[in-house]
């Protein structure tokens, strides 16, 4: 399924507005009232393998037979996770549908923001109108923007790799979200990805930290990297970017200054530059951390995390416990996975000519990986 370009939307979101919508809405409804008639058990399953318990189980309920339930989904960029999620999301959604017997209509209301704002309130503007049974942002900018969207109408939100929900002012805690919001995240353990850091170099002097100011999911982890800098004495260089060439001067900078390795935490505009940037930090030596696999993908030296597409997955799970089985999302946990995933990128590893080996004892699993655009 290929997703609405930007340019097809804009003409599309007019034309909308001017009729009003013409969506039904009704998905959830009907999905709802059949779910209530049903009177045998619930099968209950995990979201995805190797969730925390801190997020509630997806069930499922064969009562809503035949309902259609209308599912926007709305990516904030392209990049090599956000895509693997998307992808994990539609392959869950036909597989509960084949399921149950029941439709989920993402087809027609897939869109990518392109990490624009004005493009993402227009988007959500078209799914409002459009009475979409549910909303599923993914990352923390599409999010943020969807859930005021919805604040009115109250359209369930299931938000997916969102790495700070209490901190983004998106759930009241992880595991009572309140209002009609919940999902999963992709929270990061910074100073697990420190303590790699270190390992692979126990006198380093100064660390670099790369990052958008524009993005809430930096926010944290950069501070917390801050702290855990100053607590062993190590000194640290900042530079930020909004754009690839920003990003890329911005690599140039810490290189310049210094840093003996960069940190960048879940930061989607640092991703979608990473391609272009990893070369600057191999010739100089400089291993690159980023906080996801994603950033080994596309030549980091190493990514750490959580599985995205599981996340994916766990993100569907809970969309069809909201639409089939009427749960609610304010009461829904919000599911976190393991985030302990070490992903090394060994040719980047051979060019830098850094031992990883240390690694393996450090976190939940060890991975290696080669330079691509995309996952397969």
């Amino acid at each position: 399924m290929k997703k609405k370009t930007v340019a097809l939307f804009l003409a599309a979101a007019l034309t909308t507005a001017m009729l009003g919508g013409c969506g039904n809405g009704n998905g959830q409804a009907q999905g709802n009232e059949a779910a209530g008639q049903d009177t045998g058990a619930d099968e209950t399953q995990d979201a995805a393998d190797g969730v925390t318990e801190e997020g509630a189980d997806s069930t499922t309920d064969a009562g809503a037979a035949g309902a259609v339930y209308k599912v926007g989904i709305v990516q904030f960029v392209d990049d090599a996770s956000l895509n693997q999620i998307e992808a994990s999301i539609e392959k869950e959604l036909d597989a509960k549908a084949a399921e149950l017997g029941v439709t989920f209509d993402y087809g027609d209301y897939t869109y990518n923001g392109q990490a624009d704002s004005t493009v993402l309130n227009q988007i959500a503007t078209e799914l409002v109108a459009s009475e979409v049974d549910v909303i599923v942002p993914i990352a923390t900018p599409a999010a943020m923007i969807m859930q005021n969207a919805t604040e009115d109408n109250q359209i369930p939100v299931v938000f997916s790799a969102v790495s700070d929900p209490v901190g983004a002012g998106l759930v009241e805690s992880m595991e009572a979200p309140g209002s009609n919001i919940t999902g999963t995240s992709d929270a990061l353990n910074t100073e697990a990805i420190m303590d790699l850091i270190v390992a692979a170099n126990p006198e380093i002097k100064k660390i670099g930290l790369l990052y958008s100011k524009s993005e809430d999911s930096s926010k944290t982890p950069v501070e917390a990297a801050k702290a855990y800098c100053a607590d062993k004495g190590i000194e640290v260089v900042e530079k930020t970017g909004t754009t690839n060439d920003e990003v890329s001067l911005a690599a140039d900078a810490l290189i310049a200054g210094g840093a003996e390795a960069v940190f960048t935490p879940t930061d989607n505009t640092v991703m979608t530059a990473e391609l272009a940037i990893y070369e600057k930090f191999i010739e100089a030596g400089v291993p690159h951390y980023g906080g996801a696999d994603s950033f080994a993908l596309n030549g980091a030296f190493l990514g750490y995390g959580v599985n995205y597409e599981e996340l994916g997955t766990a993100t569907a799970d809970m969309v069809v416990d909201v639409l089939v089985n009427g749960a609610e999302p304010a009461s829904m946990a919000v599911v976190t996975l393991d985030n302990g995933i070490a992903t090394v990128n060994t040719e980047t590893a051979e060019g830098i000519g850094l031992d990883y080996s240390m690694f393996a004892g450090m976190c939940t699993e060890l991975r290696e990986i080669v330079t691509a655009e995309e996952f397969e």
